[in-house]
């Protein structure tokens, strides 16, 4: 694989080129519900919806309630994504949620998606983020991935969400002091 940068979206790119991003971000999205990760979606998933979705989530971009990031092939191709979510109450200024970590399955085994937590990292800190938390599938290559790098589990709650084929998958909860 040619080598992979991870980048920031700025909120001028997210609402100007809204579409063509929304596009990109769709594809990674479709591979990886047609791929069966549990992300909030299920099958069938229509485009429609992926784009709807990804237009929401640059529009929060825009108006800096999250901060998205991209994992980008050296011929500019949108191959991962994360995000931050940095819209919180009052009285958690410190932590972020981290979102929707996704690699296109023709892109993994490649360490994008330690680029893009390595990245996440970073990018709390920048933004002055001491306390990271996110959820994942219980038992799946993800929750394998944040283990190395050093998020801790907090607990799993059985049942918790639907694979996108509909049958039940635990929930894994993490967080991370930086």
């Amino acid at each position: 694989m040619n080598a992979v940068t991870v980048r920031r979206v700025s909120a001028s790119e997210a609402s100007t080129h809204t579409e063509t991003l929304a596009s990109a971000l769709a594809d990674v999205l479709l591979d990886c519900v047609e791929g069966g990760a549990s992300v909030s979606f299920m099958l069938p998933m229509p485009r429609e919806k992926a784009l709807e979705f990804w237009r929401g989530v640059l529009a929060g971009a825009a108006r800096h309630e999250r901060i998205l990031l991209v994992a980008e092939t050296g011929a500019g191709r949108i191959i991962g994504t994360v995000q931050l979510i940095t819209a919180l109450p009052d009285n958690q200024p410190h932590r972020a949620d981290i979102a929707k970590m996704l690699v296109h399955r023709d892109a993994r085994r490649h360490g994008v998606a330690a680029q893009l937590m390595a990245a996440v990292d970073h990018t709390a800190r920048e933004e002055g983020k001491t306390v990271l938390v996110l959820d994942t599938v219980t038992g799946g290559d993800a929750e394998r991935l944040y283990q190395r790098a050093g998020w801790q589990a907090v607990g799993v709650v059985p049942n918790y969400a639907l694979m996108p084929d509909g049958a039940y998958c635990g929930t894994t909860f993490f967080y991370k002091q930086l």
